[in-house]
Formats: structure tokens, C-alpha cells, sequence
């Protein structure tokens, strides 16, 4: 569990040290030592807590040993500015453990979502995201407006000008079996779902109920992509979140998104479905 955000921007930083490190076979004590730092320093640099400084960056990758394309990449990510805290002015709404979720999602160029009970966040209209936070157990009532404010602004992402995010959805027929918010507000909602279909960087999929057995039954994930830095998986429960990391995991989510996408219904079909469902509401 995450119980102190970092800068999503310093997280990725640290994490990528912490890869290159682990490729060279070192442990945090032998590089700490060999670089004449304290190893709660290297702790604290890869783990996000303290700003990575662009000299010390450079010496602990030439330490790994790291190629000069990677150390060039690393370095870029480094100096980039750090815009990933957009989120602070909700900071009173927003778990620790999510705070660095959201800065993640400012900083991706990709993110797959794979959803099994409702429709994703970022894909939500107002009123089907207060009616699923009405009465919601992590969330007071006197925050349920902020809440789903800050749901709305990270579609901001979705409309860049310069580099909108791509996002490809897959969830189960059976969230559009679910009228949350009742018949009117769930209409509102497929219509809105169809219609965000329809963009060149939006990709939304349906896994028909024909389909018993796939790989997303193990439960709802997310994998974010980004220019400068290795992929992160995020897997969410009720009182937490978990972060993806390590390669070869975030590699086998990555096939997961893969072989589940496979399992759904095209684009075209998919849109189908929505507007079928949509009109038992209609």
C-alpha cells in the first residue's frame, strides 16, 4: 500500500533508478556505498520522496553502468517539469494512496483499463459518478461534490490539444446491465459512453457474456504507458492501492490487456451492444 504520496513525477524517476540498479546487480547498501551516500538517501531517491537532482542522477547511472540512451532518458524524465501535482487543490478529497494514481495518469501517453463492475472514471458523466458515490462508504457526503469534480477534470486529459491521452477501455457486458442512478441517468450515460467511442483516441470494448472464461476474472486493473519511463500497473481495492513495478509483472499485465482485448467484442460490435442496451432505457 502507498501511504505517503510522492510526486508521480519523482516516482517515476525512482523507480527507473531503482530498475537500472537492480540490472546492474546491486544492492541499495553496495550503491549507496560506492556513490559515499547514506542509504536511506538512495532509499529515499528511489522510492519518489526527495527531488532527484540531475548530477547525482548521472553518477549513479554511470555506477550501473546504464547505456548512454538510457542515461539520456532518465536524465530527460528528471528535468521534466513537474506538472503531475494539477490534482492539489482537491488534496482534502483525495486519498494518499491515490494522489500519485492521478499524477500517473497527468503523466501517461497510454492507459488500459480493464473495468468488470462500472464504467471507468474517466468515461463517467456527472450524474452517473454522484450516483455511484451517494451513500458510498469512503466517501462523507459533504465530499461527494468534490469528488466527482476532480472524476471530471482528469477527463481534461482525454481533450489535449498537444498529447491526449489514449485510452483503451474493456469492461463486461454486465456494467451496462447496471443502471446506476436509475433509468434516465443510466440513458445519459450510454449515450455519453458511445459517443466518447467514437474518438481516435478513445478505444472502448464489451466482453459479451458469451464469453465465460478470460483473463480478466482475476479482478479490474490498469496499465499506464509513458514516453520516458517503464510501464506501471495499479490494481485498486476498497482501503488502498497497489503499484505495479517490477518488470516482468507489469509485462504480464501487459499480456493480460492483450489477451483481453482478444476476448472482446471489435469496436464497431462493441458500440453495438452499448446502443442495444441504451435502448432498453430509451
Amino acid at each position: 500500500m502507498v501511504d505517503r504520496a510522492p510526486s508521480a513525477l519523482k516516482f517515476l524517476v525512482g523507480n527507473e533508478l531503482r530498475l537500472t540498479r537492480e540490472a546492474a546487480r546491486l544492492t541499495q547498501a553496495s550503491a549507496a556505498k560506492a556513490l559515499g551516500w547514506p542509504k536511506s538517501k538512495l532509499s529515499q531517491w528511489e522510492s519518489g520522496r526527495n527531488q532527484q537532482r540531475e548530477g547525482e542522477v548521472r553518477s549513479m547511472l554511470g555506477l550501473y553502468k546504464a547505456s548512454p540512451p538510457d542515461i539520456e532518458r532518465i536524465v530527460r524524465l528528471a528535468k521534466q517539469p513537474d506538472d503531475s501535482d494539477w490534482w492539489a487543490s482537491y488534496g482534502d478529497v483525495v486519498p494518499d494512496w491515490m494522489r500519485t494514481r492521478v499524477g500517473l495518469e497527468a503523466l501517461a501517453c497510454k492507459e488500459f483499463v480493464y473495468d468488470d463492475k462500472v464504467i471507468n472514471g474517466l468515461l463517467q458523466t456527472k450524474a452517473y459518478a454522484t450516483a455511484l458515490l451517494d451513500n458510498n462508504l469512503r466517501v462523507p457526503i459533504g465530499d461527494v461534490d468534490r469528488v466527482v469534480d476532480l472524476r471530471l477534470a482528469r477527463r481534461q486529459r482525454l481533450d489535449d490539444t498537444v498529447m491526449p491521452l489514449s485510452l483503451h477501455v474493456v469492461l463486461e457486458e454486465a456494467v451496462l446491465l447496471r443502471p446506476v442512478g436509475g433509468s434516465g441517468v443510466f440513458a445519459e450515460q450510454l449515450r455519453h459512453l458511445l459517443e466518447l467511442a467514437e474518438r481516435d483516441n478513445i478505444t472502448v470494448q464489451v466482453i459479451p457474456f458469451e464469453v465465460p472464461v478470460h483473463d480478466g476474472l482475476d479482478g479490474r486493473f490498469t496499465l499506464l504507458h509513458f514516453e520516458e519511463a517503464c510501464g506501471i500497473g495499479y490494481v485498486e481495492s476498497p482501503d488502498g492501492a497497489r503499484y505495479v513495478q517490477e518488470q516482468d509483472h507489469v509485462d504480464g499485465f501487459a499480456k493480460r490487456a492483450a489477451r483481453i482485448a482478444t476476448s472482446a467484442l471489435d469496436e464497431a460490435a462493441s458500440r453495438e451492444s452499448i446502443a442495444r442496451h441504451l435502448a432498453a432505457h430509451d
